[in-house]
């Protein structure tokens, strides 16, 4: 089963408790990155059972939210240097925020400084509306895309 992967082994982490909050915490003024962290921790690796949180691809702590600005900053480091599918993870943390907050936050999402050999293509790749539109029109990333996205909402 695990013939191919890049990362055949990864390091798997427990799930930190969900914080409660308020209802209101979607309301456009009120956006912080646990917010954000909440909506995108259970995104399933593309490559594995397990959650981005749990592989350590992502953190609250990676995430910033400028509220005055209406941007949301994911920074995210994929298990191995040569990941092939940290454009996919970026493609399911972008189609994620969209469905989950306002069209009026502007998204960056970027690989971790030195965590990916091919960062800055990747990162250029994830941020180019046009490129990150035809990746999803690809009908069958598209459906890895939403099947990454559907484990999250068990």
């Amino acid at each position: 089963m695990t013939q191919g992967l890049i990362n055949a082994n990864p390091v798997v982490h427990a799930k930190k408790e969900r914080i409660a909050r308020a209802e209101d915490t979607h309301a456009a003024d009120a956006v912080d990155s646990l917010d954000v962290f909440d909506s995108v921790r259970d995104i399933r690796d593309p490559e594995h059972p397990y959650s981005l949180e749990q592989l350590s691809v992502l953190s609250e702590e990676s995430i910033t939210v400028d509220k005055k600005l209406g941007r949301i900053q994911i920074t995210f480091t994929p298990t191995v240097q040569h990941c092939s599918m940290a454009t996919v993870i970026g493609l399911c943390l972008r189609v994620k925020l969209l469905q989950s907050f306002p069209l009026h936050f502007k998204v960056d999402i970027n690989v971790s400084p030195g965590s990916h050999a091919d960062e800055e293509s990747v990162n250029k790749q994830l941020n180019d509306k046009e490129r990150v539109a035809a990746a999803l029109e690809n009908p069958s990333l598209r459906q890895l895309v939403d099947e990454c996205l559907c484990s999250s909402e068990l």
